[in-house]
């Protein structure tokens, strides 16, 4: 069975169209990378896919576990387990880290085990010190990083969307990263799918499907480990010369 199914999805920002056509999936418990250089619409899909209202689908279907919710708000989406880890998480003055990850989860109606798991996480990923600040006010970007991945694993999702999460995070921490995601996302059962212009977080995922999009299409998909020795080798230009590459 399919997590996500995504069918000739064109979407528009403010009047201009970013996707065209977009066609990927996602099956039960399995990563998929989506690769691609700046620009190319890979965060376009994913704040789409989690139902951001500025995000306008013009044609296409979002299909979660069998049904369409292209229009489903994104409050929806999100409770009924869909989580989006930001490419750039916004600051927020005057609320605690540790304060909001309580209230989201209570207003979901979870009360059990939150500080116990909220004390595990954090010490994985290494931010205990972190749950008591503003969030992300004064962070660096790796700890910005692994404070969103300390959000979606809280919320337990049934498919997590990682922007780039790897963007801006040095080498010890992009493997800390990788592990907690092998270990305690993927772990759970949980679909993943991964967005990365550097690949760099494939050395540390074990990916089992990568797609390339370039201009706001799908150009390449397959085998993931093929797709990115190709693309760190060679980069994306090899992909733009040939447009209809399979691996």
């Amino acid at each position: 069975m399919y997590a996500l199914e995504v069918v000739d999805l064109t979407v528009s920002v403010s009047g201009k169209r970013i996707l065209k056509n977009v066609s990927l999936n996602i099956k039960c418990g399995e990563v998929v990378l989506l690769l691609g250089p700046n620009g190319s619409g890979k965060s376009t899909l994913v704040q789409t896919i989690i139902g951001n209202p500025k995000y306008r689908v013009e044609s296409g279907k979002i299909i979660f576990y069998g049904e369409d919710i292209t229009k489903l708000p994104m409050e929806a989406r999100v409770l009924k387990g869909i989580s989006l880890a930001y490419q750039i998480p916004p600051k927020i003055r005057g609320v605690k880290v540790r304060d909001l990850i309580v209230h989201m989860l209570r207003k979901r109606g979870k009360t059990k085990n939150i500080v116990s798991e909220l004390e595990e996480y954090a010490s994985l990923l290494k931010v205990q010190h972190l749950l008591d600040r503003e969030i992300n006010v004064g962070f660096s970007g790796g700890e910005m990083k692994r404070v969103e991945l300390l959000l979606t694993l809280m919320q337990k999702p049934k498919l997590a969307l990682l922007d780039e999460v790897d963007s801006g995070v040095d080498v010890e921490n992009i493997a800390l990263m990788g592990k907690v995601i092998n270990e305690h996302l993927v772990g759970s059962g949980a679909s993943t799918l991964i967005i990365t212009h550097t690949a760099q977080i494939a050395k540390y995922v074990k990916a089992d499907k990568a797609y390339v999009m370039i201009n706001g299409s799908i150009k390449c998909e397959g085998d993931a480990e093929k797709i990115v020795k190709t693309i760190l080798q060679y980069g994306f230009e090899k992909c733009i010369k040939c447009l209809g590459w399979k691996l």
